[in-house]
């Protein structure tokens, strides 16, 4: 009974040609990984980490509990407060995840009667941690201030306002001074997810907020290690209370194994090598206006002033056709479909990284231009 349900959802899939698999691809030149500053790949990211175990004679293979139970070690406190310093706030708390810490924040912060409005473009994550909470949930056009004034006024109780910094699909920024005026006016609260800034912005990779200098007026800022950082884990930071009440009750922090030693070794190694090497900042800034002079001509295409560019296809088979050619020229570039974005909007999403060459990029936007929409030799095919 079971067998048949499952295989009948599957063809459903299958015949919207939504259906995904994973896949192993070998030989392309990366255009797709998070990895803004290839410190995924970094060799002596990886010794440092390595010297950094042995110094601390770390030899434990796992947490072996929860940081509430035997998880928690002083070493992972010490990071804590590392990591802390580093994003100028008075307290931090790592989670294995960006995923679950912006479960943990969204699901135990808002109680019933409070409101939580977001932004229609943030991650996954946070509408989950926001469907878990029994807060009322109102969603407001991206990067739209007038319609979220427009919620502000309809919403009750205490407010959370949850945005990203830097947007997974459309790679466009949050006018966040703007929009922490704007919360400030009507006393909310801001949710700042920092997935796709941390380590590319800021003094010591602290982000969008603390590159603006705003990250006093955020209540709640998270932090993801397992892009820009090359590594795993996450942290959520803001005051003292802050990090006691998730300990107290954040089920996603509580419930969960914690992340080994060597992970929390990996974290702290991390940044500590970025701080030795931040020029990879301007180098990434550098890619990123290459790509621009290239692609700025291609109708339908969001040029952006981050590590995140994407070519709108439009249709499912049409963005998959266009990836698919993209990949047969060496590079590896993947479709984003219906519905992970809006119908109509099916892309190709392309990220940029450090590693990159200047002839990579350019041999790209020129391989693009043969899958655009308005390449008609190309949609006849």
């Amino acid at each position: 009974m079971l067998e048949r349900w499952l295989e009948t959802k599957l063809q459903e899939r299958e015949s919207d040609q939504l259906l995904r698999k994973l896949t192993t691809p070998k030989g392309l030149i990366d255009f797709t990984s998070n990895d803004y500053l290839g410190l995924a790949h970094s060799k002596e990211l990886f010794t440092n980490i390595t010297e950094r175990l042995h110094q601390l004679g770390v030899q434990e293979n796992g947490a072996g509990g929860s940081r509430l139970l035997s998880g928690n070690s002083i070493h992972t406190e010490e990071v804590e407060e590392k990591l802390a310093h580093i994003f100028s706030a008075t307290s931090s708390l790592i989670f294995n995840s960006g995923y679950s810490a912006n479960l943990a924040v969204l699901s135990s912060l808002p109680q019933r009667n409070d409101t939580i409005i977001y932004d229609e473009l943030a991650h996954a994550c946070m509408k989950d941690g926001a469907r878990l909470s029994l807060a009322k949930r109102l969603s407001f056009k991206h990067n739209d201030l007038n319609d979220l004034e427009s919620k502000l006024k309809k919403s009750t109780g205490r407010i959370y306002i949850a945005v990203e910094s830097i947007y997974s699909m459309d790679g466009d920024v949050c006018p966040l001074k703007e929009l922490i005026d704007l919360s400030e006016k009507y006393r909310t609260t801001v949710i700042l997810d920092e997935a796709h800034s941390t380590g590319v912005l800021g003094k010591q990779g602290g982000g969008l907020a603390l590159s603006l200098g705003l990250e006093e007026r955020i209540g709640i800022r998270i932090y993801t290690f397992g892009k820009a950082m090359g590594i795993h884990g996450a942290c959520v930071v803001g005051s003292k209370a802050l990090r006691s009440y998730l300990i107290n009750f954040a089920r996603p922090f509580i419930y969960t194994t914690a992340l080994p030693l060597h992970s929390i070794v990996a974290i702290e190694s991390a940044f500590e090598y970025l701080t030795q090497h931040i020029e990879l900042q301007q180098l990434l800034t550098r890619k990123i206006r290459r790509y621009s002079e290239g692609a700025g001509s291609f109708p339908q295409n969001l040029v952006r002033p981050s590590s995140i560019q994407s070519v709108i296809i439009g249709g499912n088979e049409r963005a998959r056709r266009a990836a698919r050619h993209l990949q047969q020229e060496g590079f590896d570039v993947r479709a984003i479909l219906a519905p992970t974005v809006a119908q109509g909007s099916e892309r190709l999403r392309i990220c940029l990284h450090t590693f990159n060459g200047d002839e990579q990029i350019t041999n790209l936007t020129e391989a693009i231009k043969e899958v655009i929409p308005t390449h008609k030799d190309y949609l006849a095919t």
